[in-house]
């Protein structure tokens, strides 16, 4: 995050985000919680706007990926900016719209939508859809024939293109579930143009997540430009690319892209085909914004290892448990002292419970607080409520002030749903 800084606060080394001490939030939100900056949101956003603009391309589309994280705070400011949304289910339409974002700013995506889906994007107003095969191309010609719309569509094409990142984010390959198989592509389109309530409007691709090198963007971005001159050529006007998203961040010296040269090629790819553009970042844009701040409940010897047990856990924070994923531990007050090599484990009864492994820190005490960095994208979105411990509450700084922007909810909020 660029607005995180060490400033002395109380003869102590405290940590902020951009003018708010991050202990002074804890006393009075608790912990854990997810802490975001304004200023870093709105910068990742404008970033893209002006990676356009240098490239002097006006006719685009910033679609965020709200399944990186869709709080309606978060979400909100980014319509306000002007941001479109890439949804992949009916719930994230949902949400968006009530944040704010016209309808006729979201692309549905995602590889298995329902009727139901289908017919509550439609009935809500949105327009574009990204099908991710045959038999959804079929559904949605006739939920909209039912529905008396016409929906735009654009075929989702799996270039085979390995984006050499995380096998578990890779989605461009030919054995991912994602897309449709790049040989059929033209029969697909001309069975489109004869179905009534579509609109033949563009191509998308999406090849991965956390892609830190342009050169899988290069193979699949030529791959698109090649199957658009095809289908003109055939007679189908595309109007649209979709490049998907999948710019990476830097987790642990990770070398990331510049938006300049991410979008420069984008231009090239379309240089002659006179079609507008959409891509859909998500982690580029909400991923350095926030931090989980934790607290230190015990610190524990084994044989093997030391832990610090902190009350964050992988319900918080799925990443580490589910791919390994590498957040830096920063701790809240910066001290001086003797170090030793921590394991930092939450209190789940799972053993993959572990947040970071390996950290040579100063040893901490009781209470001692942490933040685990770069936890904006697939933090919030992908906790729960496993071993009945409730969501945590989400905060958003801007400049010297703070508000509370998603509670912390209580035992009997998290009965609500359910009959006795």
């Amino acid at each position: 995050m660029k607005y995180l800084s060490y400033r002395n606060l109380h003869n102590k080394n405290e940590l902020f985000v951009e003018n708010v001490a991050i202990s002074e939030i804890a006393k009075q939100v608790g912990t854990p919680f997810y802490c975001y900056s304004r200023l870093t949101l709105f910068e990742n956003y404008q970033n893209f706007v002006e990676a356009f603009e240098k490239n002097k391309i006006t006719d685009y589309k910033i679609c965020y990926a709200i399944k990186a994280n869709y709080n309606l705070h978060l979400v909100k400011i980014l319509a306000g900016l002007g941001a479109g949304i890439d949804a992949v289910s009916a719930g994230e339409i949902h949400r968006a719209i009530k944040a704010g974002v016209n309808p006729k700013k979201i692309v549905f995506a995602g590889v298995g939508k329902t009727r139901e889906d289908l017919t509550f994007a439609l009935q809500n107003g949105v327009e574009e859809f990204s099908v991710e095969s045959v038999e959804e191309m079929f559904l949605l010609n006739e939920v909209a024939t039912n529905l008396h719309k016409i929906a735009k569509f654009s075929l989702r094409v799996n270039p085979d293109v390995d984006a050499k990142t995380h096998h578990k984010i890779s989605t461009g390959r030919k054995g991912d579930k994602f897309g449709v198989d790049i040989d059929f592509v033209e029969e697909i389109y001309t069975l489109a143009s004869k179905l009534p309530a579509l609109e033949i409007f563009g191509i998308s691709m999406h090849i991965g997540s956390q892609i830190t090198s342009l050169e899988p963007f290069k193979l699949a971005f030529a791959k698109l430009r090649q199957i658009c001159k095809n289908l003109n050529s055939l007679g189908f006007k595309i109007k649209n690319l979709d490049f998907g998203g999948g710019v990476g961040i830097n987790y642990q010296n990770d070398k990331t892209i510049n938006f300049y040269e991410y979008i420069e090629l984008i231009k090239e790819t379309i240089q002659d085909l006179n079609v507008k553009i959409t891509i859909a970042p998500g982690r580029a844009i909400v991923g350095n914004t926030g931090l989980l701040i934790t607290k230190t409940i015990y610190l524990k010897e084994t044989p093997r290892k030391n832990f610090v047990i902190i009350d964050g856990a992988i319900n918080d924070l799925m990443r580490p448990g589910l791919y390994g994923s590498y957040h830096e531990v920063l701790p809240i007050e910066k001290k001086i002292g003797p170090k030793a090599t921590f394991d930092f484990a939450g209190p789940v009864c799972e053993t993959t419970d572990i947040l970071a492994v390996n950290r040579e820190i100063v040893i901490p005490n009781v209470n001692d607080l942490f933040a685990f960095c770069s936890a904006g994208a697939y933090g919030s979105s992908m906790s729960n409520e496993y071993n009945c411990r409730p969501l945590v509450p989400e905060v958003l700084v801007d400049d010297n002030k703070f508000e509370i922007i998603r509670r912390r909810p209580t035992f009997d909020d998290m009965l609500h749903l359910e009959i006795l």
